[in-house]
């Protein structure tokens, strides 16, 4: 039995996208239910399939046959001949795929002309000049895109007939002009192939499908493909639509546009659109004239007006779904072209979801898939205005989405400084540190030359919902002259720039921004994401500010306080390092002694902003030599020091040498020194001290080395002070009425003897903290997940925690043994490039390898702990894909920094109704298209 390559638009299945492209689709379905749509048919996505696989790119097997056979079909239902006869039937030739791909792929109009139809046409018509503006247009279109002719060869005859009749418009061109271009065009496409252009219209259209065909392998196919990542299951080649012409140039009763079903710009429930008098469809979306607003329809053609506004409620309440579609007047007869679900940004997809949800045209469930998590972040942070015209210096990974401008400063404590002054600061950075973070505070944006989108400038700015540009490499930062080169530009500190951190851009001085609005729409879908997931979302929070950003976008709690951000604030930092280079328990016992009661007001401030939520508080993770400067910084800092005693010391002997000898004639002058000699020295004696410490903790791998609970068992003395701290600010907040629920969470467990010292520690603390303050405190002690053999230990180590939480970003790093910044920056892209890898693990959650083991932990943990609660806190918990697996292997919340809050509330939900509705798939987010109904 042969293949069937051809289906009609009366007899294809408008359901099957896959097979007869979106376009096909819905032209078949719209023919079906009674609107009135040119007849046709269409080639399937099968057919293009079999000639793209053929090495010699032949058509298949009986396919031109049956084109021939529906050829028949539209000359019988047309009443017009194909390629004879006064009334000769013109064809449009247009691609369309499963996944709408707006502009992608190749359309021919007017297909059918040559000589001979062009003169039944004219006849027909009774007007010359249509008839040769339709041939030239088929000439110009036809040629470039089936022929290969370069589209400047057109333009450059187009335009020297222009200026030679003296016409401004295209329109002010006469048929003689008209007769002329088309014998130039002809002369272009001989002269450009070396034959004459092909006037048998079956020799066009063959030549026309080829090339739709080809166009599905076309660069910018591929590159729209690869940009919006859609895979040959979500879609594989291309469907060609053959359908017969309607003119909107056939005089001022003749009308072509395009309209949305609602404002796709707003969300607004109002027809919107534009259409051009007397011109063809291509004239609209090449913007060769300036179109009206559809509204003025309603006075120049009102009937057609009240039609085009039914249209417009037809089409959407069949297809619940704002719809994008083209419409051709031809002689007072309105017909529509296509239609497909309409691209929209953020704003408008929200409030269009919730208006029809509201009015009972979708459901609630459907209105929360129409808007796919990630897109939220264009309503969270501010935007670049796309209108500006700006050109980008440079570019690098889109680390933290938002946009930022401010002068360029190169170290920590000068944005800091300058911020203070109210000064915009981006700081520029070849890589960031912890200890930078004060600078990160107070700098709108970050820029770095080195390091991925999990740097850590990266993970840090997108926790403080500041844009960040990391791993520019086009930029060379030197810190030390205060100065980025890029190219044969460069820019110095105090220069103004804008960076982009949604598309990576830097350019230099100020692109003007847009401030993202959380409209009362998003709040409403958002309040229906929440009823309707399983998954609880946290935030990730350092700071009672941290906490008021993540309450301000719902975050139901803290799954994770980093209690290291909290000693690298400029007034605590000094004690930090005191505590560090401690000889003895005692000096260290001190040090720590003084950062309890500021430790505590933190806590304290963050159970007050939070209260009464949890709020689970991890102990000290980082290695502390990542408080103290790096060796080298060091040893400059202390050549440094000692050329300046140095100095110092020749500058007392002169001026001893100067006043014995005004002493001596009885003159007694006052000599300054620059500095005082005895605070050079003590800064050279700690500087010592911080070079020793720093050279005994060096480790060869730190990041799998003294961190986390091995460093607070090796220090218990840290620990204890930590966990005091918290449980004293519980108890203050308790006898003040303040609802409190911390969690103590322990980090880089491997075993539960190292869990079961550190909580022996907390129960110590806590029966002390209890009897001095007379209360009872709720406190849970959990521990994180982020080694594998703690994973593969989880029934032991959930006798001593009562809760999880998954830090993926050490665990992927253990898992696949990749240092997460070499592998992003040296051979993380190839490899995805080359589907070694499918995504980054870094940013998409590895499902088969770290999630397998966070699967078993969540098993065998229940095991021991019935009900045992299980989050992820890692930055993977913000990740839409990543939370739908954290749904299916039953975590109970996932944490996020605050900013990521709104996509992963949204996400849980996509989750659970996903999860709970059968034979219901996610609506494609290139062209928001839902598969099966709720």
């Amino acid at each position: 039995m042969s293949m069937k390559w051809v289906y009609t638009f009366a007899e294809g299945d408008g359901t099957n996208k896959k097979l007869l492209g979106g376009k096909g689709a819905n032209l078949c379905e719209m023919t079906q239910i009674g609107i009135s749509v040119p007849p046709g048919f269409v080639i399937t996505t099968e057919a293009c399939r079999a000639f793209l696989d053929d090495p010699e790119r032949r058509l298949p097997e009986g396919m031109l046959e049956q084109v021939h056979h529906a050829l028949a079909d539209l000359e019988a239902e047309t009443g017009r001949q194909f390629g004879r006869g006064e009334t000769p039937l013109l064809i449009s030739v247009r691609s369309g795929s499963a996944l709408s791909m707006p502009g992608m792929m190749d359309t021919i109009l007017n297909l059918g002309l040559n000589p001979k139809t062009l003169q039944g046409l004219i006849a027909e018509t009774r007007n010359a000049r249509f008839g040769y503006d339709a041939y030239r247009r088929f000439i110009q279109l036809f040629g470039k895109i089936a022929l290969g002719v370069p589209e400047e060869d057109f333009d450059t005859e187009f335009e020297a007939v222009k200026r030679k009749a003296g016409a401004e418009r295209d329109e002010d061109l006469s048929c003689n002009d008209l007769i002329e271009i088309t014998e130039r065009f002809m002369s272009a496409v001989e002269k450009s192939t070396g034959r004459p252009f092909p006037s048998d219209p079956y020799e066009q259209l063959e030549i026309a499908i080829r090339a739709v065909f080809g166009s599905w392998m076309g660069k910018r196919a591929m590159d729209y493909r690869r940009e919006f990542k859609i895979t040959p299951d979500m879609a594989d080649g291309t469907a060609v639509n053959v359908m017969a012409m309607v003119f909107g140039n056939m005089g001022e009763d003749s009308a072509t546009g395009v309209a949305f079903t609602r404002d796709p710009g707003t969300g607004e429930n109002a027809l919107f659109g534009e259409y051009l008098v007397n011109a063809q469809g291509e004239d609209v979306v090449a913007g060769v004239r300036t179109p009206k607003p559809v509204a003025a329809l309603a006075d120049e053609m009102p009937e057609i007006y009240d039609q085009l506004v039914d249209l417009r409620h037809r089409l959407e309440n069949h297809y619940r779904e704002v719809q994008d579609f083209e419409f051709t007047i031809q002689k007072g007869v309105l017909y529509c072209l296509q239609t497909r679900n309409g691209k929209m940004n953020a704003a408008a997809l929200v409030r269009t979801s919730v208006d029809m949800a509201q009015s009972g045209l979708i459901e609630r469930e459907y209105a929360i898939l129409r808007v796919q998590p990630d897109m939220l972040e264009q309503l969270l942070f501010p935007q670049l205005d796309t209108t500006a015209e700006a050109e980008p210096l440079a570019q690098g990974l889109p680390a933290s989405p938002g946009a930022a401008v401010g002068v360029a400063v190169f170290d920590a404590d000068r944005a800091e400084k300058l911020g203070r002054t109210g000064e915009r600061v981006i700081l520029v950075r070849e890589e960031t540190k912890p200890e930078d973070i004060h600078g990160f505070f107070a700098s709108r944006g970050i820029l770095t030359s080195r390091g991925g989108k999990t740097s850590h400038a990266a993970v840090v700015a997108r926790g403080m919902g500041k844009p960040c540009v990391a791993g520019a490499e086009g930029i060379s930062v030197d810190v030390h002259l205060k100065r980025a080169i890029v190219g044969d530009h460069e820019f110095h500190e105090g220069d103004l720039i804008t960076i982009d951190g949604t598309s990576g851009n830097v350019f230099l001085g100020e692109v003007p921004m847009i401030e993202q609005e959380f409209s009362p729409e998003l709040t409403v879908l958002l309040s229906w994401a929440d009823e309707t997931a399983r998954l609880q979302v946290m935030a990730n929070a350092d700071t009672p500010e941290d906490a008021r950003t993540a309450l301000k976008f719902g975050a139901m709690g803290i799954g994770l306080c980093r209690t290291e951000r909290m000693f690298n604030d400029t007034d605590r930092l000094p004690i930090v390092v005191d505590m560090i280079v401690a000889d003895t328990r005692e000096e260290r016992q001190a040090a720590l002694n003084r950062l309890l009661p500021i430790q505590r007001e933190d806590f304290k401030g963050i159970f007050t902003v939070m209260a009464p939520r949890q709020v689970t508080i991890r102990l000290l993770d980082p290695p502390i030599h990542e408080f103290l400067p790096a060796e080298q910084q060091l040893i400059d800092e202390l050549d440094e020091l000692r050329h300046l005693r140095t100095v110092l010391r020749g500058i007392r002997v002169l001026s001893d040498a100067v006043e014995f000898m005004y002493r001596s004639r009885d003159v007694h002058p006052t000599v300054q020194m620059p500095a005082e000699p005895v605070l050079v020295e003590e800064a050279i004696q700690k500087k010592e001290a911080m070079l020793t410490k720093v050279r005994a903790l060096h480790e060869v791998n730190p990041m799998l080395g003294h961190r986390g609970v091995r460093l607070g068992l090796t220090f218990p003395e840290i620990y204890a002070m930590q966990i005091r701290a918290i449980l004293e600010a519980a108890a203050e907040c308790q006898k003040s009425g303040i609802a409190v629920h911390p969690e103590i969470m322990v980090p880089q467990v491997c075993t539960a003897q190292e869990l079961k010292q550190v909580k022996d520690c907390v129960e110590e603390i806590r029966a002390d903290v209890e009897r001095a303050h007379h209360v009872k405190l709720d406190v849970k002690f959990g521990s994180m997940l982020e080694v594998v053999r703690a994973c593969l230990r989880a029934e032991n180590l959930a006798e001593e925690a009562e809760f999880f939480s998954f830090g993926t970003n050490d665990l992927t790093q253990a898992t696949f043994s990749f240092s997460r910044e070499d592998a992003e920056n040296k051979f993380l892209p190839m490899y995805n490039r080359r589907h070694i890898l499918q995504d980054n693990p870094f940013e998409v959650l590895d499902v088969k390898g770290v999630g397998r083991l966070m699967e078993l932990a969540v098993m065998w943990g229940r095991d021991a702990r019935p009900g045992m609660k299980v989050g992820i806190c890692g930055e993977h918990g913000g990740h839409p894909d990543s939370i739908g697996f954290c749904h299916r292997i039953g975590l109970s919340y996932v944490s996020c920094s605050g900013y990521r809050v709104p996509i992963a509330r949204l996400a849980a939900a996509h989750a659970a109704i996903l999860d709970r509705t059968a034979g219901l798939q996610y609506p494609s987010h290139r062209g928001y298209q839902c598969i099966g109904a709720l």
